[in-house]
Order: C-alpha cells, then structure tokens, then sequence
C-alpha cells in the first residue's frame, strides 16, 4: 500500500491540486493508494469518481493538522502492508512516526526559509530524515541545496500530465465567443496573485495594441490581486483588449487555452514566494501553445528558450513586451507551439511514474 498525505488535492482547483491527484492516479495501477486530504465542501462526488480510498479532515487549520496526524499515525499502526509514505509537503510528515520508506515533494515557496531561521530548521530536520526528496525542477533542487537539504537525498521529477482530453464542439464555440473574432489572442491560467506577474502582460498590452489592435489577453482564475489589476485594465483603458474569466468547467478552460497563441506567465520572485516548475505550461504545450515564462524560478525545466517558447527577465517590462512582439510577429507561436507539443509527451504520467517506480522498490 501506498500512503499519500496531501494538504493539495482536488476537487480543489491547482497545479499543485491536479499533480497530486495524478501522483495517486498513476500510483493507484501499481497498488493500493489510500490518501488522506484536507476537507472540501465539494468533496463527495470527485471523491466518489475515483479507484482509490479518500479520508478528508476539516476543522480550523491548527487542530486539523494535529487532528490528521493522529488519524495517520493511528492507520500506520493498524496497517503493516504500508510500504510507502508520500507527502506533498515537509509540515505533513513533522508529527509522523513510523519507520516506514517516506517521501516528500519539494515545489520551491514551502522551503524557501533564510537559512538559520525556525522554519528552516524544521524542514530540514524533516527532510533530511525522509529516505527521499522528490523536487519538481533543477531550480528547487538548488534552492534546496542552499537552504541545508542533504543534497544526496534530492532526485529531480519534473510534475507528470494527464493526457488531453478532446474538447467539445459547444465548448469550442464558447472559447470563440470569449475571443471575440480577436486574432492575437494570449491567456493565462493561473491564480491572481502578484508572482503570476499578470501586470507586467497588462502593461506590455497597452503598447503591444498600437502593432496589433486586435489582440486579445484571457485572464483565467482568481485570487487576491483580481481588483488591483482590473483596476490597472480601467486606467489603461484595456477594456476590449483583457477580459478576466472564473468559475468553468475544465472544458471550457481546455478550449480556451488550445484556441490561443500564447501561453504568458512570466513568473516572478514575490515575497521568497517563486515558480517552482509551472506545469501550466505543459498543460499548454499539450494543445500545441507555445509558453512565455519568467527567468526566476523553475520555468526553464518546462520550457525550451527559443525552441518550445521563450523565457524573459519578468521584472523588465521591455522584455515582457519584445517576447510577446518576437511571438507575434512572423507568427513564430506556430512553430514553437509544434515544438512543444512534442516535448510535453516527455511529461506524460505514463512515463514519469516509471521515475517513481524505482524509488518505491
């Protein structure tokens, strides 16, 4: 049996969300999974759909992270065929004892604590006691390393894919509506917050529309900063140019992304928060997009710089706006785009788990 203990996980909407759920998915054809999540009001019909046992804790977070321990500690004790424990975070193996094989993912933001301080200390007494430290890219590997993680405990496993899935006619159409007849069309898809760098994208519009009155930025999610750059959209008078989308389906959110050209996210580092991966954009390259990715971070393990998309200094506006022109102009998406259609097959469940598969033997 296979022990997943996740504070991520569907029906929740997430990368981190979606990667564990594909974790247990894949993990599920090889033995039993049995997952312990945290509660969602939701739950019950995603949990329900799927082959494998769910057990869900609520309660205000404090109590439920002890309330959780106790309950794990409490399934290790009655369960000896246990032969592996996985977590998604360091916090969620801190008040586990067992002895048992453990491995704990690393996604960047969770660690990066300055070196010395309390929370830096914990993760790594954590995570220099796990048996391995699966990091989603060569950049979380590095900030590990630097943060006092035993380095020969690190294994790189870039984030694994589930396969396309086609797209309805209805939902097809639904994405054109939203496009408007627009021919330049850019999206993101990814939670309003200021690492995301949205602003820079808005900012790089205002001057990219006097070569391309036709172009058209998706803004697909929510979060904190959704207000501020709606704002910025007002000033900017970007109206007709940046349309702001949540609460659909996946179908829908499918269709938009494959009817764009450009997948823009040019990540930066915010408050020590910073991409650790951006498996958005593999999910891009899927449907043939090609991506814009910051230079801070993991970006660089997803994308191929002036092969499958380009990478930029998200911080300067002036880069921010000549990646998006180099895309545009020549209609240099479309062989980008082809280029990373290829490279995501590499990304594919079906062949990162065969990575996990020797690490649980």
């Amino acid at each position: 049996m296979f022990l997943i203990l996740t504070r991520n996980f569907p029906p929740e909407i997430g990368g981190m969300q979606n990667l564990m759920y594909g974790l247990a998915k894949s993990l599920s054809k090889l033995n039993i999974v049995k997952v312990f999540a945290d509660y969602h009001e939701n739950y019950l019909k995603f949990d329900n759909s799927v082959n494998f046992s769910i057990e869900r804790v609520g309660g205000p977070k404090l109590l439920r992270k002890y309330r959780k321990s106790y309950l794990i500690n409490e399934f290790i004790k009655n369960n000896k065929n246990i032969s592996c424990i996985i977590a998604d975070h360091w916090k969620s193996l801190e008040l586990i004892n067992t002895n048992k094989k453990k491995i704990c993912l690393i996604h960047s933001k969770e660690i990066n604590h300055e070196k010395g301080t309390r929370q830096n200390k914990r993760l790594i007494k954590i995570l220099n006691n796990v048996d391995y430290v699966i990091s989603n890219s060569v950049f979380t590997k590095n900030l590990a390393i630097n943060k006092g993680v035993n380095e020969n405990k690190i294994i790189v496993i870039n984030p694994g894919v589930e396969a396309v899935s086609e797209i309805s006619e209805k939902d097809i159409e639904k994405a054109e509506k939203i496009f408007s007849g627009k021919s330049n069309r850019l999206i993101t898809v990814s939670r309003f917050d200021k690492r995301k760098n949205h602003e820079k994208v808005i900012m790089a519009i205002r001057n990219l529309k006097e070569l391309y009155p036709n172009i058209i930025y998706v803004c697909v999610g929510y979060g904190e900063e959704e207000n501020n750059l709606k704002n910025l959209v007002n000033e900017l008078n970007l109206s007709n140019n940046v349309i702001f989308i949540k609460n659909i389906d996946n179908g829908l959110k499918n269709a938009l992304v494959c009817k764009s050209n450009i997948f823009v996210m040019p990540s930066i580092i915010h408050n020590k928060s910073v991409e650790g991966f951006g498996i958005a954009y593999i999910e891009a390259a899927q449907y043939g997009i090609t991506s814009i990715g910051g230079k801070d971070g993991g970006a660089s393990d997803a994308i191929e710089h002036e092969r499958t998309g380009l990478i930029c200094d998200g911080n300067n506006l002036d880069d921010v706006y000549s990646s998006i022109n180099s895309m545009l102009e020549n209609k240099k998406y479309l062989e980008y785009g082809a280029n990373a259609k290829e490279f995501a097959n590499k990304f594919k469940w079906s062949k990162i788990i065969e990575q996990y598969k020797n690490l649980l033997n």
